[in-house]
């Protein structure tokens, strides 16, 4: 089966993010001044093949532990489609 895996990394909370900071300065230069935060992280779309769902997930897991996403700093959501 064909899956597709939508994966959201984002600095943990506790972390403090220069780079959202600066969109924030970035947003007040431009007269957005009503936000309150900016964290910005990175979004992977990953198509892959698999059994069933459970070993979608398992890939998934395993792909965003090991490469994807750097545990110390930053944690990360998903969602898997099946492909159509």
């Amino acid at each position: 089966m064909k899956f597709q895996a939508e994966i959201d990394i984002m600095p943990r909370k506790e972390i403090l993010d220069p780079q959202g900071k600066a969109v924030k300065l970035g947003l007040g230069n431009l007269g957005i001044s009503d936000v309150n935060d900016v964290r910005v992280g990175k979004r992977i779309v990953m198509s892959l093949d698999a059994e069933n769902l459970a070993e979608a997930k398992q890939k998934t897991e395993t792909a965003c532990e090991k490469l994807l996403a750097n545990m110390i700093v930053e944690e990360y959501t998903y969602k898997i489609n099946l492909e159509i």
